[in-house]
């Protein structure tokens, strides 16, 4: 099974984000095993703290990255999993950004928006559209 980690520098604070991500995170869990780790610090350091298995996918949420529509991403999500990556990690950053060096350790970057959003809004964006894919996968009305 895919596990699917969120790992998000800064916290995320206003408590309607929060609700709104865990519930996401709660939906995700019926199609892949699915983590949320915020970091305190946004830094090479902080990041340097979380373990990753050999082989795991790390995508970088950025504005700059690939962009997809839903039933790509799905598609793409898809293929991750039919490919047997076992893990997938989604980097997403804070007001200030990525430095250089996280930026090189992802696998690829991509965007769910042209449009700027505050970071907090963008993780709820990001566990929706995770969600919705897995939907979209298994034919399930939600994603309609």
């Amino acid at each position: 099974m895919m596990r699917i980690r969120l790992v998000m520098f800064g916290r995320t604070h206003r408590p309607e984000f929060r609700s709104l991500i865990d519930a996401y995170v709660e939906r995700i869990a019926q199609y892949a095993g699915v983590e949320v780790t915020e970091l305190r610090e946004t830094s090479s350091v902080a990041f340097r703290k979380v373990k990753f298995a050999a082989g795991t996918t790390i995508v970088l949420l950025d504005a700059s990255g690939k962009q997809f529509n839903s039933a790509q991403f799905a598609k793409w999500l898809g293929g991750l999993r039919d490919r047997g990556v076992r893990e997938l990690v989604f980097l997403c950053g804070d007001a200030e950004g990525f430095t250089e060096e996280l930026r090189k350790a992802a696998t690829q970057s991509i965007s769910f928006s042209t449009l700027t959003m505050s970071h907090e809004l963008a993780r709820v964006v990001v566990a929706e559209q995770i969600y919705r894919a897995f939907t979209i996968l298994a034919g399930h009305p939600y994603a309609k």
